[in-house]
């Protein structure tokens, strides 16, 4: 099954809203998100991506350079353990795309701005093998052009659900990285982009693979 497929099944078995429901931030926010489209400012391929100071899931320092240790790479960003379309994505990258470009000698990183212990857990609650890595102050994220914040509304309706990524995020700010899958080669040449604004919306295995094969 496809990304899409997956967060198909996902919205089938919640609920349906009631008709007197107040309006949801989140569904407003994803519209507002797909609206506005992928930024300006998004590091085009060809660029290089500098190396930039990262975290793993134990609390020790790394970096993007080591973590892709000289090798072409597919480095996907996500927001967080607590995303379900995150873990949607990763789940299905494990499964699908990891053994794909494992073949090819192609390394997979994934990277968010949340503590470590929350990579940790993704590790666990997914049954990841590849590298998860923590991204403080969204270094990279800014670098890439791709940093962004949810509003004011979801925030709000974050926090009422009591979810706070200002204590998530190891930064203290509730910035993220919009999803995106990167194709990098071993000197941190940026070969692709795919930027996704509304998150609900992931690159799939087979277009990264379509990509990479074509480079």
């Amino acid at each position: 099954m496809t990304i899409a497929e997956h967060v198909a099944v996902m919205r089938s078995s919640q609920p349906p809203r009631a008709a007197d429901a107040p309006p949801n931030p989140f569904a407003a926010e994803q519209v507002a998100l797909a609206a506005d489209g992928v930024p300006d400012g998004v590091m085009p391929a060809g660029s290089i991506l500098g190396d930039a100071a990262l975290v793993d899931p134990h609390g020790s320092a790394t970096t993007l350079y080591r973590a892709i240790g000289g090798n072409r790479a597919v480095v996907v960003f996500y927001r967080g353990v607590w995303c379900p379309y995150c873990n949607i994505a990763l789940r299905t990258y494990q499964a699908d795309l990891l053994p794909e470009l494992s073949a090819r000698g192609v390394r997979l990183v994934a990277i968010s701005p949340q503590k470590p212990d929350g990579s940790l857990s993704m590790i666990e609650k997914d049954e990841l093998t590849f590298s998860v890595l923590s991204d403080p102050g969204n270094k990279l994220a800014s670098a890439l052009g791709i940093l962004t914040a949810p509003s004011a509304d979801a925030l709000a309706a974050q926090r009422s659900r009591g979810m706070d990524l200002a204590v998530i995020n190891a930064d203290g700010t509730p910035a993220l990285p919009m999803p995106t899958a990167l194709i990098l080669d071993g000197d941190g040449t940026l070969r692709w982009i795919d930027v996704h604004p509304d998150y609900t919306t992931r690159s799939e295995s087979v277009e990264i693979l379509t990509a990479l094969d074509s480079l």
